[in-house]
């Protein structure tokens, strides 16, 4: 047991990057996990970690020996799966992380339900709109909106995030319908200051007569706001256009309560990804967490359903 604890550790140190990482996702102190650091190397013979105050890095022998643990870990865990109740039990803490908006609508009403099926399982949600260091900050799996930088991160594309501009009834009976993108100029609009993408602009797709290209336009209102949910309340009362996602408000489109505008210049959608540090040796709670998460993602009445 002491072995494999010490393998555990070393494993989660090196893909985490730090001991504090490490040792918040096994919910220890730092301090044992290094004690069990130090009596693996000594063990081994050999130095399979660099410690600097600030990282930690892989010796020539510690990456090669890396991945024959994880191997190790990963066929333990599976040959455990393969004998217990139902033939897949997972086990441990599962740390996830997504953005504030997203998180509440449509990741936190899914763990009660996870956390159901895989009772052995414990689960920590985090949510915040800043980008989090999913490795450096000890968590599995993060849930994010949006295309994907480049990254050395791994991501799996969980669904289409398409946007659109809305507007309620009254607001159009009052101020008049826009036709096309330009003339979002003339017209009282509610942008979200915290989104990348929407400071970059509203994106629209124009139609092959007009070139076909993707444009941005940077619209005006007299208000503006930094959390989404605020921004979608203002244009619920009537106070302006917004350009929102569609599982944000395709339930108040089917009510009535909000329209579609310039539908026929929607830009492509971008993605709903998972991303997590490494595809290899996923341990298993993190897997089903993924397969989840795709199942009910996949299912198109879980869009349209308002969730918070």
């Amino acid at each position: 047991m002491d072995k494999l604890k010490q393998l555990d550790s070393f494993v989660s140190v090196a893909t985490r990057g730090t001991l504090t990482a490490a040792a918040q996702a096994e919910g220890v102190a730092p301090a044992i996990i290094g004690r069990r650091l130090d009596a693996l190397e000594e063990r081994l013979g050999v130095k399979l970690l660099v410690r600097t105050t600030r990282r930690i890095h892989l010796t020539h022998e510690g990456s090669a020996f890396l991945e024959d643990c994880q191997r190790l870990l990963t066929d333990l865990s599976d040959a455990e799966a393969s004998v217990s109740a139902g033939g897949v039990k997972a086990t441990g803490h599962l740390r996830i992380t997504a953005p504030a908006g997203f998180g509440r609508q449509r990741v936190a009403p899914l763990v009660p339900k996870f956390s159901v099926l895989h009772r052995d399982v414990s689960i920590s949600l985090h949510l915040s709109d800043r980008v989090v260091d999913i490795a450096g900050e000890g968590f599995d799996c993060a849930v994010r909106v949006g295309d994907m930088a480049d990254s050395s991160l791994v991501s799996v594309r969980l669904a289409d995030n398409r946007r659109l501009c809305v507007a309620t009834p009254q607001f159009l009976k009052k101020n008049g319908t826009p036709e096309h993108p330009s003339d979002l100029a003339r017209f009282n609009c509610l942008v979200l200051t915290s989104d990348l993408s929407q400071r970059r602009g509203w994106a629209f797709q124009l139609p092959a007569a007009e070139g076909g290209e993707l444009i941005h336009i940077r619209p005006n209102g007299a208000m503006d706001c930094s959390d989404g949910q605020v921004l979608l309340d203002w244009c619920l009362a009537g106070y302006g256009i917004a350009w929102r996602s569609l599982w944000e408000v395709e339930s108040q489109i089917k009510s009535g309560h909000l329209v579609a505008l310039l539908e026929a210049f929607a830009a492509p959608p971008n993605g709903i990804y998972a991303v997590f540090p490494q595809r290899k040796h996923l341990p298993l709670r993190v897997r089903l967490w993924l397969d989840f998460l795709k199942h009910h993602y996949s299912q198109p009445g879980f869009w349209q359903t308002l969730t918070r």
